[in-house]
């Protein structure tokens, strides 16, 4: 399984940004697919995540109302609508999949393949 974050940058507060992660090499017929972050200091937050089987999301609290993930089957991505943008949000955001289930949680232990980040810096 390979994952291809994209789509990172520099945003003022309240602004907006839509990060792209392309997956493939898949073999299970279900799998979850969660964007993580991770910010200086800190540990990595599961943000969002979607079930390949009946697109089922999670939303972790600080996401909820500003970030919308969806995916396309047909170009196998999934994408991180982000707006709303606060400095707090800025990390390096990863996406993450798991391959033994199709329901998408938090954990980041759960998850088997990783992509390499993409930085989000929401910055005046």
């Amino acid at each position: 399984v390979q994952l291809q974050a994209s789509g990172g940058g520099l945003v003022q507060p309240g602004g907006s940004l839509r990060l792209s992660c392309a997956a493939s090499g898949f073999t299970s017929v279900y799998y979850a697919i969660t964007w993580f972050r991770q910010a200086p200091g800190k540990e990595r937050e599961g943000v969002s995540g979607i079930s390949n089987s009946d697109d089922s999301t999670y939303y972790a609290k600080s996401a909820k109302g500003r970030f919308t993930i969806s995916r396309d089957s047909a170009k196998s991505t999934v994408y991180l609508q982000m707006s709303h943008l606060k400095p707090e949000d800025t990390a390096v955001y990863y996406c993450a999949a798991d391959v033994h289930t199709a329901v998408a949680g938090p954990s980041p232990e759960d998850y088997e393949y990783w992509g390499r980040g993409t930085q989000v810096t929401v910055s005046s």
